[in-house]
């Protein structure tokens, strides 16, 4: 069994607390914010910058996973623009988890920059609109006033971060091993689940 899992998410469903869980229960290390922490004292970059570049992904942006795998020898840095610096600060923080074998990467498109390791298992967690909204309200501390907006202005700015980086389709099932809707069940029986997927899915 390989305890290497990313799980990428729509605001609001929970997936990043199950990610905490799931990753407790595997004791393996868990990465979301940790990836900023890694990736700042890397590049240089401030923590501002980094946490920012998700939800400032345009449609214009072209720059994507595979133009980042050519600068993975260091050469060609320096015509970068910002924006594309600070996507391969993460990038390259990814990659160097893959490597160790094993954790729980929450979103950044990490499914993709492990695509290519043997026996990564990757998660989609999505719920239904009314659990989004009840959940930001009263887990994440969402104003209830503006939370439809707000659940709207991050999924449209994971779309874009995912679909320009990757060439892919963000939330499209066949980029994931298994897609849950947390709506119907816990968080804790999310992260079981899977537990129990991880355990028994054939690895290639």
């Amino acid at each position: 069994m390989k305890k290497l899992i990313t799980i990428s998410r729509e605001y609001g469903s929970g997936g990043r607390i199950i990610g905490k869980i799931l990753a407790e229960k595997l004791d393996v290390p868990f990465y979301d914010k940790e990836i900023i922490d890694i990736a700042v004292a890397d590049s240089g970059f401030s923590r501002e910058m980094i946490e920012n570049a998700e939800l400032q992904a345009k449609n214009s942006f072209a720059y994507n996973l595979a133009s980042a795998m050519n600068f993975g020898d260091g050469t060609g840095g320096a015509s970068l623009s910002v924006n594309e610096k600070l996507f391969l600060a993460q990038f390259q923080v990814i990659q160097k988890i893959g490597e160790t074998g094993e954790g729980v990467i929450v979103g950044r498109c990490a499914d993709y920059v492990l695509k290519d390791l043997p026996g990564v298992t990757n998660v989609f967690i999505h719920a239904e609109m009314e659990d989004r909204i009840n959940r930001a309200v009263e887990k994440y501390g969402d104003d209830p006033d503006r939370v439809k907006e707000l659940i709207a202005t991050y999924d449209k700015a994971r779309q874009n971060y995912y679909n320009y980086h990757t060439c892919q389709k963000w939330g499209e099932y066949k980029n994931y091993n298994l897609a849950i809707n947390s709506s119907y069940i816990t968080e804790e029986e999310a992260a079981e689940l899977i537990v129990e997927y991880v355990e028994r899915r054939t690895y290639r």
